[in-house]
């Protein structure tokens, strides 16, 4: 249970980080920044330990998990303000 409770505080902490970092504003509640946040670590330390690039826990680890939760915001807000074009349906 633990676990679980420290996973959703990094991932609130890095996804706060995160949009800290990224200039401009982000819509979006403290859920999706944890979510965010989480997806960003896991996939980061997941990649960097894969590559012997770092150990868990490590600051590069942070920095990493920071980074890639940056990609995920902006891939995101990419996605959610996309517009849709009613007509190209017809």
């Amino acid at each position: 249970m633990m676990d679980y409770i420290g996973l959703i505080l990094v991932g609130l902490v890095v996804g706060a980080l995160a949009r800290f970092f990224l200039p401009g504003r982000q819509s979006m509640g403290w859920a999706m920044t944890a979510i965010l946040g989480m997806a960003g670590s896991v996939l980061a330390n997941y990649v960097g330990i894969a590559m012997n690039l770092f150990k868990q826990g490590d600051f590069l680890s942070w920095v990493a998990s920071v980074i890639a939760a940056i990609v995920l915001l902006i891939v995101y807000g990419m996605a959610k303000n996309k517009p849709v074009d009613k007509n190209s349906a017809n």
